[in-house]
């Protein structure tokens, strides 16, 4: 009699676990449900990237001195730079600047490290191809300006989640002008100085 009592119990506690995780699953279920579906149609809809967002990188061939710092600084190599020593000067003369973007990882330490700022990050991010050697970028391609969304009449450009106002989750037909949730970089800044300047005085 006690072994029967028993099983019904073990029973018992099995159906209200699984009963439980049921639940669990349903309650995601049922709140993914109240989400309005936010949805691109790529391609006659794009994101517009944010405002740290690494894309393909853009070369500027007359600032260059090819000083080989973004070799040294990038995790493998990748950069090449194609230089020769003039006499007369008695300075590098670039001839050739390359990157192939089938093997960068889009880090940004050739940007960050960059002494003449000849390397910027840009908002392009469409760079696929159908032979890989198409990636590898000369100083001609990587001189050439990315095309913004926002400039494209065949595009309808839509703001990121993380860049659309408290409570709005749909990013179609959203006016221009209305403020993103959270602060911007430029106010992290200033509250990060302000707090800075105040450090000193609550110390005294």
């Amino acid at each position: 009699m006690l072994k029967f009592l028993k099983q019904v119990g073990d029973y018992a506690k099995e159906t209200v676990q699984a009963a439980r995780y049921i639940g669990q699953g349903l309650s995601v279920t049922f709140d993914h449900m109240q989400r309005r579906p936010v949805t691109v149609q790529y391609p006659y809809e794009k994101l517009i990237p944010s405002e740290r967002f690494r894309g393909r990188i853009h070369f500027e061939f007359d600032k260059c001195i090819s000083c080989e710092v973004c070799v040294r600084v990038c995790p493998i190599n990748l950069p090449v730079v194609d230089w020769e020593f003039n006499k007369e000067t008695k300075k590098k003369k670039l001839n050739s600047y390359s990157i192939d973007f089938g093997v960068c990882i889009f880090c940004g330490n050739c940007v960050e490290y960059c002494p003449t700022n000849c390397l910027s990050m840009t908002e392009e991010y469409e760079l696929a191809a159908y032979d890989r050697h198409e990636l590898n970028f000369d100083n001609v391609a990587l001189g050439r300006l990315p095309y913004k969304v926002t400039d494209d009449a065949m595009v309808t450009p839509l703001r990121e989640l993380a860049y659309l106002p408290k409570g709005a989750l749909d990013p179609h037909d959203l006016p221009a002008d209305v403020q993103r949730a959270g602060l911007r970089p430029e106010e992290i800044i200033a509250q990060a100085e302000a707090a800075q300047g105040k450090q000193p005085e609550e110390a005294k």
